[in-house]
C-alpha cells in the first residue's frame, strides 16, 4: 500500500527579478502557472496544496481540485510558503515541493520521482540531470521539523545540505529542470 504523500506547489514569490507575476507569463500559449499544475499527476497524492498570493493562482487552483492557500506574506520568504504548504497538508509520510517556474517539466518525470520516493521513503527525492539536483524534490515526515524551522529566504536546499547521504536522485532531461527567473531566460525557452 502506497504511503500518503502530499505535494505543494510554491507559487507564492514576488518574482523582483522577472519584473512583474512572471507565473502569468507565457510559454508555448500557456502560462508557467498553467503549465506547473499540469505537471502534478493528481492521483499520485493525500492533497495538492497551492501556495499563493495571487488570487488569479488560487481560481485556477481550484479548477484543478487542489488546495488553494493564501500567503499573506510572500515578502517572508519561501520558508513562510514552506510552512503553509506542510501545515495545510496535514498528516501525509511525505511531502514532495514542486517549484512553478520549470514550465518544460513534465508529468511523467514528476510521477516517477513520487513512484521512486514510495520505493525509498526515508531518503530524500529529487529530480537531477548530470546527477546535478533540481527540483522537485520529497522529504520524509522525518525532516518536516526542520522544514518547519527554516527562516526568511532559506528553503529545502538547507536542509538537503545537512543530509546528502539521504538524499537519492532520479535523472531526467535538463530542460525539464530549467527555470525561468528572468524576461532573457523566458525568451530563450520561447526560442
Amino acid at each position: 500500500m502506497a504511503l500518503k504523500l502530499g505535494c505543494v506547489v510554491m507559487a507564492a514569490g514576488n518574482a523582483r527579478r522577472f519584473g512583474e507575476n512572471k507565473l502569468a507569463a507565457g510559454v508555448g500559449g500557456r502560462s508557467l502557472i498553467l503549465r506547473a499544475l499540469e505537471a502534478v499527476p493528481g492521483e499520485e497524492f493525500e492533497k495538492v496544496a497551492v501556495v499563493t498570493q495571487y488570487p488569479e493562482v488560487m481560481e485556477l487552483a481550484e479548477r484543478f481540485r487542489f488546495s488553494a492557500v493564501r500567503n499573506e506574506h510572500p515578502d517572508w520568504g519561501i520558508s513562510h510558503t514552506i510552512r503553509l504548504g506542510l501545515e495545510s497538508l496535514g498528516n501525509c509520510a511525505g511531502a514532495m515541493f514542486l517549484v512553478s517556474d520549470q514550465p518544460l517539466l513534465r508529468q511523467e518525470s514528476v510521477r516517477a520521482l513520487a513512484e521512486l520516493w514510495q520505493s525509498r521513503p526515508d531518503n530524500i527525492a529529487a529530480l537531477a540531470h548530470g546527477g546535478v539536483r533540481g527540483n522537485p524534490c520529497v522529504f520524509p515526515a522525518r525532516f518536516f521539523p526542520e522544514l518547519l524551522a527554516l527562516t526568511e529566504d532559506r528553503g529545502g536546499n538547507t536542509v538537503i545540505r545537512r543530509h546528502e547521504e539521504d538524499l537519492i536522485l532520479l535523472e531526467t532531461a535538463e530542460q525539464e529542470l530549467t527555470d525561468v527567473d528572468t524576461r532573457s531566460a523566458l525568451a530563450e525557452l520561447e526560442q
